[in-house]
């Protein structure tokens, strides 16, 4: 696959990730889901604005560079996200979360983990592909 059309994917992966992270924590608002500190800043640093630079940096001479932290943030999203929804026992785990915010917390859920790991795999291909 070319270098440039993986990167056009990429940045749609990731735009696609900010809309449903977006609609996730809408959902985590409704069902009354808090996040404490670390977890919040974790969101804000590695889910939503180390992607966002990523992308940015495709386009730019360092390119590597958002190879490398594309693949990095969207690995480290999908673990977070896969632990503390899937795994993990508390308040963010989709089994306890009840009412009527349950199916988008749990559909939300279930998308961001789809396309963090499209991310993932998006980026680890450029990274192979991009050269200095």
């Amino acid at each position: 696959m070319k270098t440039q059309r993986l990167r056009l994917i990429a940045l749609f992966v990731v735009i696609v990730h900010f809309g449903v992270s977006l609609i996730h924590g809408f959902a985590h608002q409704g069902a009354g889901v808090a996040l404490d500190v670390f977890d919040s800043a974790y969101v804000v640093i590695i889910i939503t604005l180390a992607p966002l630079v990523a992308a940015a940096l495709l386009f730019t001479r360092l390119n590597r560079l958002g190879a490398w932290l594309l693949t990095l943030s969207m690995f480290g999203a999908l673990a977070f996200g896969l632990f503390k929804h899937f795994i993990l026992p508390g308040i963010d785990n989709v089994t306890q979360v009840h009412g009527a915010w349950h199916s988008l917390f749990l559909q939300s859920a279930v998308g961001i983990a789809v396309v963090e790991l499209a991310g993932w795999i998006a980026g680890v291909w450029l990274v192979r592909l991009v050269k200095d």
